[in-house]
């Protein structure tokens, strides 16, 4: 049994840097701290393999589309956990604010799944598409690119978070840019 299990992790863990990279677009980065968002998407990953034969079924879109799904409703439970825990609510109002903005873009990241009309397709396709390339970047690259994109941090506050210098971050997103052009042209 152990190995067995062993083996659907091993099986899942290739779909890891593409959990942490919806993570990561998702939480606001001021709460990973908050709760343990590596923990999440290990559990997640746990739940799947429960179930790896059903998921070694189908193709590798669906795959990820399943495993995203789990991952997303995983995050918005700690979230909302998180919420509604009892804390100083003076002390931790702009994460309780974050928290907020992470739940709101979760269920919009849901409800988008659920959405059939084909324009809603189409952005949905192409999300998921720089997501999987936003995926293959360097750690820092995909720090840098995703506290600027998807969370509109500065070059400045993202110095700052991952303790280098502006002009490192500069560095680290002017790469991570064209890498990640690259791999985008690279699929089409």
């Amino acid at each position: 049994m152990a190995a067995s299990t062993e083996g659907a992790n091993r099986s899942l863990q290739r779909f890891q840097a593409y959990l942490e990279t919806l993570t990561f677009v998702q939480i606001d980065p001021r709460l990973r701290g908050k709760f343990g968002w590596s923990d999440i998407i290990q559990n997640t990953l746990i739940e799947a393999s429960r179930t790896l034969e059903r998921i070694e079924a189908i193709d590798s879109e669906d795959q990820k589309r399943w495993l995203r799904r789990m991952l997303l409703n995983n995050l918005k439970d700690e979230i909302d956990r998180f919420l509604t825990a009892a804390r100083d609510v003076g002390r931790e109002r702009s994460l309780e604010e974050a928290a907020d903005e992470s739940s709101f873009r979760l269920r919009d990241w849901l409800a988008a799944e659920e959405s059939t009309p084909s324009g809603e397709l189409i952005k949905q396709e192409e999300r998921l598409r720089v997501l999987e390339a936003i995926s293959q970047l360097p750690e820092r690259q995909r720090e840098a690119l995703i506290l600027q994109q998807y969370h509109g941090w500065t070059l400045a506050q993202i110095a700052e978070h991952l303790e280098c210098t502006v002009n490192a971050v500069a560095g680290l997103h002017a790469h991570g840019l064209a890498k990640l052009r690259t791999l985008l042209a690279d699929r089409e």
